[in-house]
C-alpha cells in the first residue's frame, strides 16, 4: 500500500515506511511536520529523509548553481533559511521517538550527469531512522 498525501490527510495512520524525499526544505512549520511524520512511523518502521544541508556551500550549489547557473530548477524553488542541517533533522527525529541508523551524503556531478551516495553531507544528504518495536 503506497500512499501519497499530506500529513494532515494521513494523520492518525501508521506506516512501515515514511518517505520524506526532497520535501522538508519546502515545509513552513517543519517541527510540526516532522512530529506528525514520526507519529506516522509504525513501531519497527523506518523513516527516510532526503534534504539539503544549510551552509554557505549548499547556498552556492543548490540555489546559485542549480537555479541560476545551470537552470535545473526554477528560480526561487529553494529558500536557504529552510534548509536543515543533519543535526537539526536528527534532533527532530529523536524528539519523535526515532533513532537515526544511517546518514549519507549525495553528490551530483553535472558534467558526468551522475548522482552518487557519498560520505560528504555538505550539500545533499539522506537519513534513515527507525522506530523501535
Amino acid at each position: 500500500d503506497y500512499r501519497i498525501g499530506s500529513v494532515d490527510v494521513l494523520d492518525g495512520e501508521q506506516f512501515d515506511a515514511v518517505l520524506n524525499m526532497e520535501v522538508v526544505e519546502h515545509v513552513e512549520q517543519l517541527p510540526r511536520f516532522m512530529a506528525q511524520c514520526c507519529a506516522m512511523t509504525a513501531p519497527g518502521g523506518m523513516q527516510f529523509v532526503a534534504t539539503i544541508n544549510r551552509n554557505i556551500l549548499s547556498f552556492i550549489v543548490a540555489i546559485v548553481g542549480a537555479e541560476y547557473v545551470l537552470r535545473w530548477l526554477p528560480r526561487g524553488t529553494h529558500q536557504w533559511h529552510k534548509f536543515v542541517t543533519p543535526a537539526e533533522t536528527t534532533g527532530m527525529l529523536d524528539e519523535g521517538g526515532l533513532s537515526v541508523v544511517e546518514t549519507r551524503g549525495v553528490t551530483v556531478n553535472p558534467l558526468a550527469r551522475s548522482i552518487k551516495v557519498a560520505e560528504f553531507t555538505g550539500v545533499n544528504y539522506m537519513l534513515a531512522a527507525a522506530r523501535h518495536p
